[in-house]
C-alpha cells in the first residue's frame, strides 16, 4: 500500500525521506530520519520499532547493509516487512519480505533506496530512483521530482491518500517534517505545495531554536 524513497544528498550530507500510500498518516509510522546517521523506512504492515532500531545499529557503527541485515534476521515477522535504509556513506540497503502484499520490488543506487508494495507495477521504484539521480536543487525539491516520477510511472495500483516527507539536517530534530495524513486529492501535491511554503522559512526555523536573537523576524504584530 506504499512506495517510497530514502535518500541522502552528498553534497550538504542532509538526509530526507519521501512516502506515499493508500493508507492514512503514513509518514507518522513509516518515516525516520537522524542526522549524521541516515534515512529509514519501514512500511508494508508496518512494524514502526524498526526504524528508530536501524538507525540506532547505524549510528552505533553499522553500516546501512549490516544494519538491514540485523533487523532482517532478528525482528519478528521480518517476512511481512519491507525496510530500507541509507546511511551516512551513500551506502543503502533494502529488505523486502516475501509477505509483502501485491506487487511489490525495489531499487537502490548509491544516496538513495525506493522500494513499495501493491504497486501498479514493478518499475515504480526505478523510476523513483532515476528521478531522484537525475533531479538537482534542495534535497526537498529532488523527493518530490522522486515521488511524482514514482507516481506517474503508475504509483500504488489504487490511489493515494496520505504523504510525507522528512529532512535531517546537522541538529537532533527534522528540519523538515511535512504530513499530509488524508485527502481525496493527491496528497503527492499537497506535500509538494507545503514544500513550496516551507522550504524559504527553514533555516529560519532553525535558527529561531539555536538562538532566537539572532532569528529573523517572526512578521506578527509589534514584533520589530
Amino acid at each position: 500500500m506504499t512506495f517510497s524513497l530514502v535518500a541522502r544528498c552528498p553534497d550538504t550530507g542532509m538526509f530526507g525521506i519521501a512516502i506515499s500510500s493508500s493508507s492514512p498518516a503514513v509518514a507518522a509510522r513509516c518515516a525516520y530520519t537522524r542526522a549524521g546517521v541516515g534515512a529509514v523506512a519501514s512500511q508494508n504492515v508496518t512494524d514502526p520499532t524498526l526504524g528508530p532500531l536501524t538507525l540506532d545499529l547505524m549510528q552505533g557503527g553499522m553500516s546501512a547493509e549490516a544494519a538491514v541485515a540485523r533487523v532482517a534476521s532478528e525482528a519478528k515477522f521480518v517476512e511481512y516487512r519491507q525496510v530500507m535504509a541509507v546511511d551516512k556513506t551513500g551506502a543503502t540497503a533494502i529488505h523486502s519480505g516475501p509477505n509483502s502484499l501485491g506487487i511489490w520490488t525495489q531499487a537502490q543506487a548509491e544516496n538513495v533506496a525506493s522500494a513499495g508494495n501493491l504497486l501498479d507495477n514493478e518499475g515504480v521504484p526505478q523510476a523513483i530512483v532515476d528521478a531522484y539521480l537525475s533531479a538537482t536543487g534542495h534535497i526537498g525539491d529532488r523527493l518530490i521530482a522522486a515521488m511524482r516520477a514514482g507516481l506517474a510511472a503508475g504509483g500504488e495500483a489504487g490511489p493515494v491518500h496520505s504523504a510525507g516527507l522528512q529532512i535531517a539536517d546537522k541538529v537532533a530534530w527534522p528540519v523538515a517534517d511535512l504530513r499530509c495524513d488524508w485527502t481525496e486529492d493527491c496528497p503527492i501535491e499537497a506535500i509538494a505545495t507545503a514544500w513550496e511554503v516551507y522550504k524559504p522559512q527553514l533555516d529560519a526555523y532553525v535558527q529561531r531554536a539555536l538562538d532566537p536573537r539572532a532569528a529573523p523576524s517572526y512578521g506578527v504584530p509589534g514584533d520589530d
